[in-house]
């Protein structure tokens, strides 16, 4: 049970901070994050066909290559809700953050620079530019 007057570093050991510091990771990959919000993808019409076709074969080739982890849209059409730390819901989410929609991909790369021409390769199928993130390395994630 977590108590509620301790702050959150008080659950987090120095083996389990995140880090983005590539010398201290097991292995030299890291997982990148390759997003875009709903309203940076303006496709003409007639063109959602060719943009679904060249979206999946980017992907089709992140899995064959054996970088692709998970990606996916995120469904507008169920409302987010806020669960706190009781189990308690509430409908929406954190009413001070943007609204989160759009596309993502996560994909492990052994570098920056493979991120950024896999993020440009996804860029051209979805026709809209990609912003690129990378994960904190975690070793018990």
């Amino acid at each position: 049970m977590i108590e509620d007057d301790l702050p959150l570093d008080a659950f987090i050991t120095p083996h389990t901070r995140f880090t983005t510091d590539v010398n201290s990771r097991a292995s030299s990959m890291a997982k990148y994050l390759i997003s875009f919000p709903s309203a940076a993808m303006v496709v003409p019409d007639g063109e959602w066909e060719a943009v679904g076709r060249d979206a999946h074969a980017v992907i089709d080739e992140a899995k064959a290559a054996g970088v692709y982890v998970f990606g996916g849209g995120i469904d507008e059409g169920i409302p987010p809700v806020l669960v706190s730390a009781d189990g308690t819901v509430a409908m929406g989410g954190y009413p001070w953050a943007p609204k989160l929609n759009g596309g993502f991909t996560v994909l492990e790369l052994p570098s920056r620079d493979e991120a950024i021409a896999w993020a440009a390769r996804i860029a051209k199928a979805c026709r809209c530019a990609q912003e690129l993130r990378v994960f904190g390395f975690d070793p018990q994630s």
